[in-house]
């Protein structure tokens, strides 16, 4: 039997290795916000334009997200990932050296597949692989781990902007790629998915040194070996399918608060609003050191103060930061003072955002989807996920030039508060219960 210290040395090592996917996650949707403002006059693209290319890689993600259930179930959780990494390394290349607004979409779509497959595939492969004790927090390094990326993301925007030189800019992303896939090949497969294909003793001694019980992965075969129901006949039980729509319902919740309209137009807004473009870039690392700092802090209390009412208290928050934003929005243009305080209230917003509302819906998502539909429900629900997000990504700037930045924000605060009424009809507890008793209470609840 492995000691405990060495149990929780091992946890520790497997969620920070898998969490290199959010790194790559972050870095690659928060680069473009200050890549943009070098690429959009070289390639003289309108709003319309910009939108699209930050958006392929959202549509990438959405065929990502459906398929990484899927082909995590048949090439395994840590196969996936490696594979992931090397399709981060080739579409960040691609992406450096792109020559063309046809080019950069395409590459970005194509980057887009691996970022889909590891927001699904990196907190499922940690949510199996460590104790229920501890899993919120290390569920939760990988949503850490997503703003790290963003913040890396605004540093070498904000360095390289005296040069503005964008293809370097999209091309970093191939470093931390090569890291997550070297560091997964020295890394085993979680014990749910040895038990799912007959593979008892594996299960057995993974589980064994990450301090978790056989018994849990004994009935994950029961339930999904061969002789099991096909995943989607099992959708036909009732309580099945309404979880797999209650986590699809929680991955749209972290979208349509907008947090990625700030994420990736930040910039955008601010050089709008009468500041510099170079000092645009550099007010994205506010964004970014406010989005680390918040999200560690959700991270320490996840699993004290619970998921369901973190979350409650961080869309709370978000829809008051969203109202004030959207109000001091149209004094932006009055002074540079007024312009900073919305930058402020941005930041505002996306401390309860980061904190509470994207670490809580990401590690929800990887604990109310039942064993029987895991890959299936993790695949549809990611699969709204990034829906969601190339929607936001997509039509924000358009609909600022419709609305007003005022109108957007305020769309985005009424979205926030239906959210908030839906978690509290539908979404349960999960904090220190196992994947199995979450699943009981949804059969309970609904069958």
């Amino acid at each position: 039997m492995e000691s405990q210290t060495q149990q929780s040395r091992y946890v520790r090592t497997v969620s920070s290795v898998a969490a290199l996917g959010g790194l790559l996650f972050g870095y690659d949707t928060g680069v473009m916000s200050g890549a943009l403002l070098y690429i959009t006059p070289e390639f003289h693209m309108t709003p319309t334009q910009e939108g699209r290319v930050t958006a392929m890689l959202l549509v990438g993600a959405a065929i990502g997200a459906l398929l990484g259930g899927r082909i995590a179930e048949m090439l395994g959780r840590r196969l996936s990932l490696i594979v992931a990494a090397g399709v981060f390394i080739l579409g960040s290349l691609w992406c450096a050296l792109s020559s063309s607004v046809f080019m950069l979409a395409s590459a970005r779509t194509f980057l887009g597949v691996a970022v889909g497959a590891v927001s699904i595939v990196a907190p499922m492969y940690i949510a199996e692989m460590v104790p229920a004790r501890v899993r919120g927090r290390l569920v939760s390094l990988n949503t850490l781990m997503i703003v790290v990326g963003q913040l890396v993301a605004y540093l070498v925007n904000s360095v390289l902007a005296s040069s503005g030189n964008w293809h370097l800019m999209l091309g970093m992303a191939a470093i931390p790629g090569a890291m997550l896939g070297i560091g997964m090949v020295l890394l085993p497969d979680t014990p749910y998915w040895y038990a799912r294909h007959n593979r008892v003793d594996r299960a057995h001694e993974v589980a064994n040194r990450a301090g978790m019980h056989l018994s849990e992965f004994l009935d994950a075969k029961e339930e999904q070996g061969p002789s099991r129901r096909k995943e989607w006949r099992a959708l036909q039980q009732r309580w099945l399918l309404i979880t797999v729509m209650i986590a699809i319902g929680v991955g749209i919740t972290q979208q349509i608060s907008g947090v990625n309209a700030v994420i990736y137009f930040a910039p955008t807004m601010m050089s709008q609003v009468g500041i510099s473009t170079t000092n645009s870039v550099y007010t994205a690392i506010l964004i970014g050191v406010v989005s680390v700092v918040a999200c560690w802090i959700g991270l320490k209390i996840v699993d004290r103060v619970g998921r369901r009412r973190l979350l409650t208290i961080g869309l709370s928050g978000n829809v008051i930061s969203l109202i004030l934003v959207a109000i001091m929005f149209r004094h932006a243009t009055e002074s540079t003072a007024m312009a900073y305080l919305c930058l402020a209230l941005m930041a505002l917003f996306v401390a309860f955002q980061q904190s509470a509302v994207s670490l809580t819906t990401w590690l929800l998502m990887s604990e109310i989807v039942p064993v029987q539909v895991r890959s299936i429900g993790m695949g549809m629900a990611g699969l709204m996920l990034w829906i969601a997000n190339w929607f936001v990504a997509q039509f924000f700037l358009p609909m600022v030039d419709a609305l007003s930045a005022t109108g957007a924000f305020g769309v985005f605060a009424v979205l926030g508060a239906l959210s908030l009424v839906f978690v509290r009809i539908f979404v349960p507890e999960t904090t220190g219960r196992s994947l199995e008793e979450v699943s009981e209470e949804f059969r309970r609840r609904w069958s």
